[in-house]
């Protein structure tokens, strides 16, 4: 019972934190959490190292533990090496996934389109998060899949307005990423791994034009060390 309680704190905090119910930089209260889900102290501790580990939390010495924050110096190098994580990650999902893991994208796409015909933003953030989740479990690398983990948090938390078109052109956007994965599964299915990262780019473009309006972190140019392609989506960032 207790495992199931601790679970129920875990998966509530991360998705928490990915729907910015928790705000960035937000305290997180230990005393109320254990008194809320029944657990001691210790246990919620182990909850607080499990999400920091992830990149959820950031524990400070005799500062307890708070929402991962963003600010410019983390937003920056989102911007930067994201496409390049991305890119990297879907290429090796297509020379490693396995059957069971396609089904499971496949479902997650299925609900994602639904919470997308329905306008249920919180829902889309969610199923989108868990569908580039699956990507880094059919990389099987265990160098990229840390680094994906830690992107997707930001691009949640800053994609949050691509979720909530508020004119046409926005709606326009949010049904070409639905197409997009759709894209996706195909090129999978194929083992096309230049179809899979040239719909990486496309897919970032989108999503980045619309990150801007959340928040435009100056100074966010393409470095010398980033390849062409990602070069070639990031040379517009402001």
């Amino acid at each position: 019972m207790a495992k199931t309680v601790k679970s129920n704190l875990y998966e509530d905090l991360k998705r928490q934190i990915l729907t910015m119910e928790l705000d960035p930089d937000a305290d997180l209260d230990e005393a109320s959490l254990s008194e809320r889900y029944g657990l001691s102290r210790t246990p919620v501790r182990d909850i607080f190292r499990r999400l920091a580990g992830e990149g959820y939390v950031d524990i400070r010495e005799n500062r307890g533990a708070r929402v991962i924050p963003m600010n410019h110096s983390t937003l920056r190098n989102f911007f930067l090496v994201a496409p390049m994580i991305y890119a990297a990650i879907g290429r090796l999902a297509v020379q490693n996934f396995k059957p069971a893991q396609l089904v499971d994208l496949k479902q997650t796409q299925e609900r994602f389109r639904t919470a997308s015909e329905n306008g249920g933003a919180l829902d889309m953030v969610l199923e989108n998060n868990r569908f580039h989740e699956i990507f880094g479990e059919m990389s099987a690398n265990v160098y990229l899949q840390p680094s994906l983990g830690r992107l997707l948090i930001d691009h949640a938390r800053i994609g949050h307005t691509f979720f909530r078109p508020r004119n046409e052109d926005m709606k326009r956007r949010l049904q070409l990423a639905v197409e997009h994965h759709d894209g996706f599964i195909e090129a999978l299915a194929a083992h096309d791994e230049d179809a899979v990262v040239d719909l990486v780019f496309e897919h970032w473009e989108l999503s980045r034009e619309n990150m801007k309006m959340f928040i435009a972190p100056q100074g966010l140019k393409a470095d010398v060390l980033i390849g062409a392609p990602a070069a070639k989506t990031l040379e517009k960032s402001p």
